[in-house]
């Protein structure tokens, strides 16, 4: 998966940094191969393609490129440390997170944002799907790197609504 290109975000609602503390994923996508939903109650796992990385720490990856090109002037971290400064800090639980060799993806995504200095929480829910645009595993990658996109926009536009307060 690949960070999309994204439109820059008014630098004037941007934190100074954000955190990706978790990301979580099914335990029946959360492997090294790659899993193809073949019908509604049955997955095929493919021994020989694999992701690059573990999909979850993938996941979190694209999302913090994603962010940093939303947010030019804050600093993301795409795993939980201390930032140094006051951040915003993301938990994101991905509950669906299917591939269909030759027709798409579909990804539902519960997020958690929570501000420096303030007592609770903005949640959010998104079901994305992503048709391919070609055969083949790349195609099927892609469909997720563009679903992440998404996420990531509603996540930013999350993010800019609750600095605003």
């Amino acid at each position: 998966m690949s960070a999309e290109p994204m439109d820059r975000l008014v630098a004037a609602a941007a934190p100074a940094a954000i955190v990706i503390d978790t990301v979580t994923v099914p335990d029946l996508v959360d492997r090294p191969q790659l899993v193809l939903r073949v019908s509604q109650s049955q997955v095929r796992i493919d021994e020989f393609a694999r992701w690059a990385e573990p999909l979850k720490n993938q996941i979190a990856g694209v999302l913090a490129a994603n962010l940093g090109e939303l947010f030019p002037d804050a600093v993301v971290f795409g795993f939980p440390q201390s930032a140094g400064k006051p951040a915003v800090r993301l938990s994101v639980n991905v509950q669906v997170f299917d591939s269909s060799a030759g027709q798409g993806t579909q990804m539902v995504a519960l997020w958690s944002i929570r501000y420096p200095g303030v007592t609770g929480a903005t949640d959010g829910k998104i079901a994305l799907h992503e048709q391919v645009n070609g055969p083949g595993y790349d195609a099927l990658v892609d469909a997720h790197s563009r679903a992440l996109a998404m996420l990531s926009r509603e996540i930013s536009q999350a993010i800019i609504s609750g600095t605003k307060k």
